[in-house]
């Protein structure tokens, strides 16, 4: 089938796990053909020569989310642009913009009148509005960015139902927003909708790799033609929003404004997905809490390849007292909480050691918690020479992989009789994954979804408790044989559920499934069905499968969906009384 693979500051171009995750996954599929739609967030991510791809997939289109939009990118206008024609689109656009902004900038309360509105409807409204608006006219960009925008967004935030935080923006702060709406925006005026090959009116299914503006083509494109949308999520687009924002020199106004234009963009995405796929339970929690339906929540943990940590020794009863910690070194890592615990841990066994293994963290705050760390670690265990001839040693040591003592990170786990996470903030927890690969025991907080990810495998103590988190860990290191219990119990968890084969195995059964309930659809010249109602199942999942015996002549029609009777095949008298299945538009 065709699966149009929706991207944003990821696949092909970025490089890290979101990259690696969608390698795998297509490379892995190979029975479809999936066309990328990549919308780029740094000017970096598009220099260079094209990326290469596998056979089976194409770079159908990209889109910058960033600078200014050029007229390659924009969807050609519907008619030529009079003036009365651009007078009826500014009444329009103020329509549609209107409505948007209203739901941005009204209170959940009744107003003073006692009228409810209904906020979703409202955005849905305004979002659809403009994105036909964009199809019809074009021009929303520039719209987007003119003094009616600033104006109407004004009046919505003075208005008797606004959100207080919204009452006192100053005219910087609603130029702030809609240069921001403009940019997340761009996908409504991308010329991305055709029914080509290339675009997303020829695709089978469209596959979101998150919430945010890389759903918003699988939100037109299922309005526009009713293909399904699939979304994924092992990060939250609304969490990682929230967090950015937190940290981001924005005002008060600014930062209600674009929570809340995130928070609505997140709710109409759970709304209108056939089914979501969040990585882990962490992540589900928050779906659920922006409205998406339990019933189209379906849990697929993030693949990762197990392979390079095989050749890793198991653990041993007599390896060394060494906790290792591996990860990016930020303030929500808590590192400080680790160090005091350690200095703990130290005091029952002298003879422990603590790897602190990473870089720095994306966190603007990282090096200069990085010297923090290592300046507590020199007060808390000053250097001490066994005599005068002899170099002292901290039994704290920070190190990078890539260097003389760590140089790949299966080499990390290999020296850790325990492996430690002391975060206080944590979404999907990688280095548990590959620790439990390597058949280490760990020690973790209770962070994000790392409870999910050890189940019964290793100890878990609450965040911001380095009492606890030292007990633990000296639990462990008194009994080896209760470390290689928990080190081959996590090996054989993590094997059963967080390798690619299991999540590339999860997402070929949801295509076949997604397809096969969808409605079918007119070819693409625009033949309309003889009765004017689509019909389920006109592509069905065995026809996706590869191989010559799903394959059927063009017009040919299988026996068994020719019979007029029940003894054709077992099909009931007039189920077979419709149009044949072709599959849909011109094949699969």
């Amino acid at each position: 089938m065709r699966i149009a693979l929706l991207t944003e500051g990821g696949y092909p171009y970025a490089t890290g796990e979101s990259h690696a995750w969608c390698d795998r996954l297509v490379r892995g599929l190979t029975g479809h053909e999936f066309a990328v739609h990549a919308l780029t967030t740094h000017p970096r991510q598009e220099a260079g020569p094209p990326p290469e791809l596998p056979a089976h997939v194409r770079l159908a289109h990209t889109a910058p989310l960033w600078g200014a939009l050029s007229g390659a990118h924009l969807r050609p206008a519907g008619e030529r642009r009079t003036r009365t024609a651009a007078r009826r689109e500014r009444r329009r656009f103020a329509e549609h913009f209107a409505d948007l902004a209203t739901a941005l900038t009204a209170d959940r309360t009744a107003g003073p009148d006692g009228f409810m509105i209904d906020k979703a409807d409202r955005f849905a409204a305004g979002l659809y509005g403009l994105a036909d608006l964009a199809r019809t006219h074009g021009g929303l960009p520039a719209l987007l960015c003119s003094e009616d925008a600033v104006r109407i967004l004004e009046a919505a935030c003075r208005g008797p139902r606004a959100l207080p935080a919204v009452h006192g923006a100053q005219v910087r702060d609603l130029l702030t927003v809609t240069e921001q709406l403009e940019r997340a925006l761009r996908p409504l005026s991308l010329d991305w909708y055709g029914e080509t090959p290339d675009g997303l009116g020829g695709a089978d299914l469209c596959h979101a790799t998150s919430g945010g503006a890389a759903a918003l083509p699988g939100l037109l494109a299922k309005r526009f033609f009713g293909t399904p949308l699939l979304v994924t999520e092992y990060g939250v687009r609304l969490r990682e929003h929230y967090l950015a924002h937190a940290a981001a020199p924005l005002t008060a106004p600014v930062r209600a404004l674009l929570a809340a234009f995130h928070g609505a963009l997140a709710a109409e995405t759970y709304a209108r997905a056939a089914l979501i796929t969040p990585g882990n339970t962490h992540a589900r929690r928050w779906q659920q809490r922006c409205g998406a339906d339990p019933a189209r929540l379906r849990t697929v943990y993030e693949g990762m390849d197990a392979a390079p940590f095989a050749a890793v020794a198991d653990a041993a009863a007599d390896d060394p007292k060494t906790l290792v910690w591996v990860g990016a070194i930020e303030p929500d890592k808590d590192l400080i909480g680790l160090l005091h615990a350690f200095a703990e841990i130290r005091r029952a066994e002298p003879a422990a050691t603590l790897r602190i293994i990473g870089g720095d963290g994306h966190d603007p705050r990282a090096p200069g918690y990085r010297s923090h760390c290592r300046a507590l670690a020199a007060q808390l265990f000053p250097d001490e020479a066994a005599d005068d001839h002899t170099v002292g040693e901290n039994p704290v040591s920070f190190e990078e992989i890539g260097g003389p003592e760590v140089p790949t990170l299966e080499d990390a786990y290999a020296s850790a009789a325990v492996l430690v996470l002391s975060s206080v903030v944590e979404g999907f927890p990688r280095s548990l994954v590959e620790a439990m690969f390597c058949g280490r025991a760990t020690v973790s907080t209770d962070a994000g979804a790392v409870c999910e990810v050890i189940g019964g495998t290793g100890l878990v103590v609450p965040p911001r408790n380095p009492h606890a988190l030292a007990e633990a860990c000296r639990a462990l290191l008194g009994d080896p044989g209760r470390r290689v219990r928990l080190g081959a119990a996590a090996r054989a968890r993590a094997l059963e559920l967080f390798t690619v084969e299991q999540n590339i195995a999860a997402f070929r059964g949801i295509y076949l499934e997604l397809i096969s309930h969808a409605p079918g659809r007119p070819a693409a010249s625009g033949a309309a069905y003889a009765d004017g109602v689509p019909r389920p199942f006109d592509s069905p999942a065995e026809s996706q499968v590869p191989g010559h015996w799903a394959a059927a002549p063009a017009g040919h029609t299988p026996s068994w969906a020719a019979g007029e009777g029940p003894d054709d095949a077992g099909v009931p008298a007039g189920a077979a009384a419709g149009a044949p299945c072709t599959g849909r538009g011109e094949g699969s």
